[in-house]
């Protein structure tokens, strides 16, 4: 998705072809080019996608102009062009840097939503899309930022035009972060450290309680109060699952079977 600042003016400048060919082929900023004219290059580049030659003149512009009429509207264009050009550390840094510096500027929802962009971004792998891979057995905490600046976005600016569409990433990020922990809860039930992983299985619970691992997480309990020697809590949490999702794999009807913890717990009735 193609996103830019509201009221942002690319493609408005009809600038000359020497111009744009210039800028395109060039990185190096001149030190006497003024601040309309730098802008109006920065956005030329913009516009052309080449976001390399964008950010060094809009970086230029946020050295030299830190206070002239195109420093607001610079400063969000380089979080944009920094994410563009896949530099994801440098455009959360902008943005993190944009939304202290300009709590209550009317386009600083934006800047949270590129913030949580970036590390979306980041957090991805190529191979993901072909299933050869688990994203949720990485290094997720690129994953985690993403999870906490979209839901600052929503809590902050509900009505957003950015909310809808970072809602529909929270929900993809909270079920990527809810089968991470139950990896790793699955590496405690393999190691015995059954308190550790009914510990895993009930933050799952507390922190994403819509996601649909939620019966796996139950199901982790089960097999770790198990192993706990712990059968009475076992069969508090086994209950759960059997009401919540009966035909989940370790059940064989009210029979739960553990898959770490060699033993069955059979619910009456």
């Amino acid at each position: 998705m193609r996103v830019f600042p509201r009221g942002t003016r690319l493609g408005a400048y009809a600038l000359a072809a020497a111009l744009l060919a210039g800028c395109a082929g060039n990185d190096t900023v001149p030190d006497e080019i003024a601040e309309a004219e730098l802008y109006q290059q920065a956005m030329t580049a913009m516009e052309a996608q080449n976001y390399t030659n964008a950010v060094s003149r809009l970086e230029a512009l946020d050295a030299r102009y830190p206070f002239g009429e195109h420093a607001e509207q610079a400063q969000l264009e380089l979080i944009y062009a920094y994410y563009q050009a896949e530099n994801y550390e440098s455009a959360r840094a902008a943005a993190s840097r944009f939304i202290r510096l300009q709590p209550d500027h009317p386009q600083v929802d934006y800047a949270y939503y590129l913030r949580g962009l970036a590390a979306y971004q980041a957090g991805r792998f190529s191979l993901e899309g072909l299933k050869l891979i688990d994203i949720s057995k990485r290094d997720l905490g690129a994953t985690r930022e993403s999870y906490s600046d979209f839901r600052d976005l929503i809590e902050r600016y509900p009505d957003s035009e950015y909310a809808p569409d970072a809602e529909q990433r929270l929900v993809y990020l909270r079920n990527v972060l809810a089968r991470h922990e139950l990896q790793v809860a699955d590496f405690y039930l393999r190691k015995g450290a059954y308190l550790a992983a009914v510990k895993r299985g009930r933050w799952v619970i507390s922190h994403y309680p819509e996601a649909p691992s939620n019966a796996d997480a139950l199901a982790v309990m089960v097999e770790g109060y198990l192993g706990l020697g712990m059968t009475d809590r076992a069969r508090e949490v086994l209950t759960s699952l059997i009401e919540n999702a009966p035909d989940h794999e370790r059940l064989d009807g009210r029979t739960f079977r553990g898959e770490h913890v060699k033993e069955t717990l059979r619910m009456g009735g």
